[in-house]
């Protein structure tokens, strides 16, 4: 590199050349004067920091150490409320489960006493031989979220059990299982027998029994009236849809107490015992067909003992 000097006390202009030698000793006495500089602020920062703590440095330290501490503790007060709210979720989930846990042991029969929902289970145990620690923070929360997913997981599960047990009950109620009549006995069964009106054999396509004129005839199930009229060999009839195409009949009423269309629940008075239509007598003649097709009434009915 070649620098050319120009002065008015010169007669001439000169012409220096700088080598890569030249240029290598100038970064390095460059470098050196620059690392020297700071050791030497380093050393009086230190050697004299007792006359350069002012009160202005001093409050700038203590800024920054209270700004980091409101930051953690802004951060700390923000886990804690979302532990407090997934706490308070948690706990209503619980009670929901006790309730389904309560409903759930009544569908299945089990006693009250067996199962304490609302009573904490007992637990104990010897003192731990092996070191025990504190849970941190962020394991408590692990802690939390982990009993959050078994709740949930839990819930569902219990939930549509629940669900399965309660379609079954209403099932079962809607067959038709409750006596018809205060009862003991059928003065007629289901199947072959002899006609009592041409003394030959003829199938029975239900069940009679033998009451006075006005007794109470109730539904056997819940159901619809689908039918509620006279016929001229059932007399005053009623026939009752339960639903999963079960029908219960009730014959030879003397009065009938509900329309077509009707909404009847089970055990609910529908008509009074009568001898209407091809009747010999005051009496019930009960039927339960399935598909159209007649069943054995004592399949499905609950004698009284």
């Amino acid at each position: 590199m070649n620098i050319i000097l120009i002065s008015n006390n010169l007669a001439k202009a000169r012409t220096l050349t700088l080598t890569t030698k030249h240029l290598v000793l100038l970064a390095g006495a460059f470098l050196s004067s620059s690392v020297l500089l700071a050791m030497g602020l380093n050393y009086l920062s230190l050697r004299y920091a007792d006359k350069l703590d002012s009160p202005t440095l001093r409050s700038l330290v203590l800024s920054v150490h209270q700004e980091e501490h409101q930051k953690a503790q802004s951060y700390l007060r923000d886990s804690l409320n979302a532990m407090a709210i997934r706490m308070g979720q948690m706990q209503a989930q619980l009670l929901r489960l006790d309730s389904v846990g309560a409903r759930l042991a009544e569908l299945s029969g089990m006693k009250p006493q067996e199962f304490l929902f609302n009573q904490s289970p007992g637990q104990g145990g010897a003192l731990p031989t092996l070191p025990t620690q504190d849970l941190s923070f962020v394991e408590m929360g692990n802690k939390i979220q982990e009993l959050s997913a078994i709740l949930d997981d839990r819930s569902d599960k219990l939930g549509a059990l629940d669900s399965l047990l309660m379609q079954d009950r209403l099932k079962k109620k809607m067959l038709p299982s409750v006596m018809p009549i205060e009862a003991k006995w059928y003065s007629s069964g289901f199947g072959v027998r002899i006609d009592p009106f041409t003394g030959r054999s003829a199938f029975h396509e239900g069940v009679d029994f033998t009451a006075t004129t006005g007794t109470p005839i109730k539904a056997a199930a819940s159901g619809v009236v689908v039918y509620s009229d006279y016929h001229p060999e059932y007399g005053n009839m009623i026939d009752v849809d339960h639903g999963n195409e079960f029908v219960s009949r009730y014959a030879h009423a003397s009065k009938r107490l509900v329309k077509v269309g009707q909404v009847v629940v089970r055990g609910q008075k529908i008509a009074e015992v009568g001898s209407t239509g091809r009747s010999t007598g005051p009496h019930l003649h009960f039927e339960v067909r399935h598909k159209g097709l007649p069943q054995n009434p004592s399949r499905f009915l609950k004698m009284p003992g």
